[in-house]
């Protein structure tokens, strides 16, 4: 891999726009690899330690992972606040995405209930999925991702007793029916907590698992961690690998390669699970599961999915990296 620090001033948020990170809470000041600084926007927000933006940067979305509130930006100037329950916010990252559906954006967020995902239109504010018969089942979720063609997204929650799930929903015949949302499209049915994915392609999904045992009659398919490819479309699982280093946080880079991010900067052979490189000299955190509960040793990590980047927000720098 290679790696190279952008030094900065002063940093609260970091977001991928094209090849460049933004920092939207800072008056939109925009970064190249390059060392070039750029400013987006005119107004800063002394608030929030996490971005996310879309895809052209038009809106993008300040937070608090482990806060209740948000601010919706457009070119960089606030629209509103946002909010979610104060229910165990403290302990698990703040759910939102921003997905552009027939010519109009979306924040995908909890804004009625911590189990209840619902589409909002950033412009008008409406909340489009909260019907009267929503019936949502009990997940708090968060890490929220969507497929590399905008097909699925896949919710990287919790249940209580806590325990890691993975759930996927279909964007589109969500917007037709939101009731669809209160029940997943599809999970992974193995004996094992799934502790992080990520989308490959739009029909397949690196998943990881930890050592909490569910089923030891079902944990053949996916045994305690391992990483495994689930095909959507199948609902098959490619047979389970033994990573050879602890890992817990990771990003696909194809169907050959992943990034894991869990203590230290890695590439993993998703075919073998040998580490074929490493920078254990970066600090990129302890993340292994939705539920965080401290901000101490979870530095923002953020992933360009065209360049297959990781940028990490450090104090006055940024490590990226490039497979």
């Amino acid at each position: 891999m290679q790696t190279q620090t952008i030094t900065v001033g002063f940093l609260q948020t970091i977001c991928w726009l094209d090849n460049t990170i933004v920092d939207w809470a800072s008056a939109g000041e925009q970064y190249t690899v390059d060392g070039k600084i750029n400013q987006l926007a005119k107004y800063h927000y002394s608030f929030g330690d996490s971005a996310i933006s879309s895809k052209v940067g038009t809106y993008s979305f300040v937070y608090k992972k482990l806060g209740t509130k948000g601010l919706l930006l457009k070119n960089g100037e606030l629209l509103r606040e946002i909010n979610r329950s104060y229910y165990c916010a403290d302990a698990y990252e703040f759910p939102a995405a921003l997905v552009t559906w027939e010519g109009k954006t979306y924040l995908i967020h909890c804004p009625i209930s911590y189990n209840q995902l619902d589409f909002e239109d950033v412009e008008t504010g409406e909340i489009i999925t909260n019907k009267l018969n929503r019936k949502p089942g009990d997940i708090f979720h968060s890490r929220l991702e969507l497929s590399t063609n905008g097909t699925f997204l896949m919710s990287k929650g919790w249940l209580w007793h806590p325990l890691d799930v993975i759930y996927i929903y279909n964007l589109s015949d969500c917007f037709k029916n939101p009731l669809l949302l209160d029940e997943p499209m599809l999970y992974p049915n193995v004996g094992v907590e799934v502790c992080t994915g990520s989308f490959i392609t739009d029909e397949e999904i690196l998943i990881g698992s930890s050592d909490e045992v569910l089923d030891d009659e079902n944990i053949e398919s996916l045994p305690p961690k391992h990483i495994a490819v689930w095909n959507l479309k199948t609902n098959l699982l490619s047979k389970p690998v033994a990573v050879k280093a602890e890992f817990g946080n990771l990003y696909a880079i194809n169907k050959h390669l992943a990034w894991d991010l869990f203590k230290f900067p890695k590439i993993i052979n998703i075919a073998t699970g040998e580490i074929v490189d490493q920078r254990n000299d970066i600090n990129s955190g302890e993340q292994n599961s939705s539920m965080i509960g401290s901000s101490s040793n979870f530095p923002v990590i953020i992933f360009n999915r065209q360049t297959k980047q990781i940028a990490i927000k450090g104090k006055e720098k940024i490590e990226v990296l490039t497979p």
